[in-house]
């Protein structure tokens, strides 16, 4: 915000105090500035040092990179990891020990970085040391990547560095926490056209990146082999060895950082047109081993190394690159292997293997389907399909979630083969614990992967299969036994860390010299967040002083007895009378879809009906469902099993007034998705009439119906067609009106891999609709209609698929907890 404007909310909160005589405690946005400026909490100062060309120079025109100084900001990076171990709120969230887990099988389980080899490894190495025999070993994470602020303004670039605690749990890494924080802002060193591809200035850009971050890292170094003793959240003083841990990082900067020639694995030694074939990893003794013996263009041609890169992590004890370069999924899977790759291909052949006319016909059906996809939370929509010109990583994780059935009949089967087994890795690499049998699994699914994927090549889609990002998958299941799930060292959240470090600090500066203003604007927020941890661990800021307030607000505006006449009830449905509050109204066509996270760890899953009510209740033979739905609420299991066949007379009488609700919420388990802290998550389930001004919705949800089976067919899935509660002799029942679906085989789809459903009729050929407790539901669920070789027509749209079609996928691909339940 401006300071004019805060200056204004400055008078206007003075003149709310005038009548008290109290005065406002900011008079103005400077000294409000001044207050934060003298929070001494979290105060980690900035610092700058300049590097500049020390190498030979021509005697004549000598270019302008040469003369210049190239400014690298940075705060203390050993400060600023002690402030987040010091953090009361992280002290659950943290491991002090490497360790192996184990299931109740036996099988081992990979989670945080401390379940991996690598801590377990560097652990060890410094237990043999008798200095440091004892101590907690504490890697940090690193993670850098350039971003762009503005293009209109001469593509503005910014290179931030991050780093976080490596002994933090992923999900609290995920979940924008503060456990990765900003701590330097690297030199983008620019020359003309006539000197971009000057050896000299290349080899000056690499090794100012090395030479930057050691530099920056140099406050680590004592306490690398001698301990430092180090406050922690939990109020105990630990001794502490720092270590390099590993670096979040896309493939070009993976070969900036491994020193490697472009095209070329930064971990093993596989020939660019032959990456599948290597196994041999590379390791530090054996590059310096080949820098001392060979020549320099022998070591590019033959081994893709650059002899003169020094990596930073050879200034550090127990520090190799090449293992420490991490997994990532968002660059090498998501926008790597699916979007650049294999959506590529298909268009490619599509076009290759048909004429023209064709050809767009089929892309535009493609479209059309994903399209029609049905609403659901936090599903990113494609009204005009997928012909965007800009992609962002939410627009590739989006489309894989549709994907699959769109290009089903218009490609070969293998190709649609190889698509399912890419996304079957991706899903079960996204798993926030990965288990032995989990591993098996994945090797299974790249191989499917590498068989079907041959199709393309010998279609014409592509002329090599041989890809750095696609080569990448083969080290996973090595990554995933050396640093846990990859989940928690993803370059998503470092792109995620960009919004609020670099891109809303600069739109809040004046665009001249913004990087100054960038640097102040952090610094004041880090020391917003400290101070307030540092008042929440005191109790200043305790919210349980105002809990029983707040439950009694919400038990009034939730209370289940209505008033007995107004101006908002309306009769129907055989006599029942239908409660609208007055202080109901319509949603809002802009309320996002996603639903906050949840934190804590205490609750699995539990739904809770929403507070806000519908316009109105639409559904055929309410009161005779409803009053089954009683008679089984009251009666024994063998009557539940038999009330299709209770006599009317026999049924329950149901009250006057029903009260309706237009969505449930349900609150379950899903850290491998984007949960709280504790990997809660919430999710919203609509039935509502008019959706966004568009058109009515009603979604799909999971409702156990055979708890004691196992697996997917302990459940049905069903449409909620209502929700609304009512009171009987003193006791809520909050239902569902559901239509089933039903199971249309007992096996997935070969191609797709998922469980295919049909709606439930009932011999008069109605659909088979009945009343559940609100208990029953899961979570919500989310049908693809299966298009098999059928074109879709212009007038279908995504609020009219499920009415459109008789045959669906259950799409396990919506998220990751929807993939582990289907």
């Amino acid at each position: 915000m401006s300071g004019t404007l805060v200056d204004v909310l400055c008078k206007i909160w003075a003149a709310s105090l005038s009548s008290t005589n109290i005065p406002a405690p900011f008079k103005d946005h400077e000294s409000m500035l001044k207050s934060i400026d003298a929070i001494e909490v979290g105060d980690v100062p900035w610092q700058t040092f300049n590097v500049t060309y020390q190498g030979p120079r021509p005697e004549q025109n000598v270019p302008t990179w040469m003369e210049a100084e190239f400014d690298v900001w940075f705060r203390d990076p050993r400060e600023v990891v002690k402030n987040i171990l010091a953090r009361p709120d992280l002290k659950d969230d943290m491991d002090l020990t490497p360790y192996r887990d184990y299931n109740g099988e036996g099988d081992r389980q990979y989670e945080n970085l401390f379940s991996g080899d690598w801590a377990w490894d560097q652990a060890t190495q410094i237990a043999q040391d008798p200095d440091t025999h004892g101590s907690t070993f504490i890697p940090f994470v690193l993670g850098s990547d350039k971003t762009t602020v503005s293009v209109a303004t001469g593509q503005t670039e910014y290179y931030p560095l991050y780093i976080s605690p490596g002994n933090i749990h992923n999900p609290a890494r995920r979940a924008r926490r503060n456990a990765v924080a900003l701590i330097g802002f690297l030199s983008v060193p620019k020359t003309d056209e006539s000197y971009a591809d000057d050896p000299h200035f290349r080899h000056f850009r690499r090794q100012l990146y090395h030479t930057s971050i050691s530099t920056i890292l140099q406050s680590f170094k004592p306490g690398m082999t001698t301990p430092e003793v180090v406050l922690f959240g939990d109020g105990y003083h630990r001794r502490v060895i720092w270590g390099i841990g590993p670096y979040i990082a896309d493939y070009p900067e993976q070969v900036l950082l491994a020193g490697v020639v472009q095209g070329w694995c930064p971990r093993c030694l596989a020939f660019p047109y032959q990456l599948d074939s290597g196994d041999l990893r590379r390791c530090r003794e054996h590059t310096e081993a080949l820098i001392e013996e060979m020549h320099p263009g022998h070591l590019w041609d033959s081994y893709g190394v650059i002899a003169n890169v020094v990596p930073f992590t050879n200034d550090f004890p127990r520090g190799d690159i090449h293992e420490l370069i991490a997994p990532d999924i968002l660059h090498q899977l998501v926008k790597g292997t699916f979007k650049d790759h294999l959506v590529e291909w298909v268009r490619k052949y599509l076009k290759a293997n048909h004429s023209k006319r064709d050809y767009k016909k089929i892309l535009s059906n493609i479209d059309r389907r994903i399209a029609v996809a049905a609403p659901f939370a936090g599903l990113r929509r494609f009204p005009q399909g997928r012909g965007f010109k800009q992609w962002t990583g939410d627009d590739s994780k989006a489309l894989m979630k549709v994907y699959l059935p769109a290009i089903e009949g218009h490609v070969p089967d293998d190709m649609v083969r190889a698509m399912r087994a890419f996304l079957e890795f991706c899903y079960i690499v996204r798993h926030n614990s990965l288990t032995d049998k989990d591993i098996l699994n994945l090797q299974r699914t790249l191989e499917e992967f590498h068989r079907y994927r041959t199709i393309f090549e010998e279609s014409g889609a592509t002329a090599s299969l041989s890809l750095p990002r696609q080569h990448s998958l083969a080290h996973y299941v090595f990554l995933i036994q050396q640093f846990g799930a990859p989940n928690g060292l993803c370059s998503s959240i470092t792109e995620s860390k960009h919004i609020e470090a670099v891109k809303e600090p600069w739109r809040r500066s004046s665009r001249f010299n913004a990087l100054g203003q960038m640097l102040l604007t952090n610094q004041r927020l880090d020391k917003i967040k400290a101070v307030r941890l540092n008042f929440e661990a005191r109790g200043m800021l305790d919210s349980g002083f105002f809990s029983a307030e707040l439950r009694a607000l919400q038990q009034l505006s939730q209370v289940e007895d209505p008033p007995d006449e107004g101006p908002s009830s309306s009769t129907g449905h055989g006599g029942l009378q239908i409660h609208e509050p007055v202080s109901c109204s319509v949603r809002d066509p802009e309320d996002e879809e996603e639903e906050p996270a949840v934190d804590g760890t205490t609750l699995m899953a539990e739904v809770n009906l929403a507070a806000k009510s519908s316009e109105y209740l639409d559904v055929p033979n309410l009161k005779r469902l409803t009053r089954r739905f009683l008679h089984s609420q009251l009666g024994s299991d063998s009557t539940r099993r038999t009330v299709r066949s209770v006599p009317p007379q026999d049924l329950p009488n149901l009250p006057d007034r029903l009260r309706v609700y237009d969505s449930a919420v349900s609150v379950f388990r899903a850290p491998s998705d984007l949960s709280g802290s504790g990997g809660l998550k919430r999710e919203r389930i609509r039935s509502v009439p008019l959706w966004r001004n568009e058109a009515r919705r009603r979604d799909c949800a999971f409702v156990v119906t055979r708890p004691d089976v196992s697996g997917i067919f302990s459940m049905e899935v069903a449409r909620v067609l209502a929700f609304f509660s009512f009171r009987y002799m003193d006791h809520a029942y909050p239902c569902v009106v559901v239509h089933w679906y039903k199971w249309f085989g007992e096996d997935r789809d070969e191609l797709t891999g998922m469980y295919m459903v049909q709606p439930s009729m009932n011999p008069s050929g109605s659909n088979h609709v009945e009343v559940v407790h609100i208990d029953s539901l899961v979570r919500a669920a989310h049908l693809l209609p299966c298009f098999e070789a059928k074109f879709v027509s212009r007038d279908e749209t995504c609020h009219t698929s499920l009415d459109d079609y008789k045959l669906f996928y259950v799409n396990r691909f919506v998220d990751h907890h929807a993939f582990e339940l289907a």
